[in-house]
């Protein structure tokens, strides 16, 4: 495996935790996307990418969420 490829690698595995981390292992993949795409035009500096940054910064501090009681949508996939 390249040093590229494995930087790559990597880079995926960080994001895919980021998903386990948020609880959204079983959320819809679709749902995901969008809340991406959403999240690409917030503003950097503006008050709700600090307002998002800080639940973020919050939620590496403690445990995993679980949401799995919530109403997101489970993939079928």
């Amino acid at each position: 495996m390249t040093a590229e490829r494995k930087r790559e690698a990597r880079e995926k595995s960080l994001l895919g935790g980021l998903v386990v981390r948020a609880g959204l292992c079983r959320a819809d993949r679709a749902f995901l996307l969008g809340g991406l795409i959403e999240l690409a035009s917030v503003a950097p500096g503006s008050t709700e990418h600090r307002r998002l940054r800080e639940i973020g910064a919050e939620a590496f501090k403690g445990p995993t969420l679980d949401l799995s009681s919530s109403s997101i949508k489970e993939t079928s996939e």
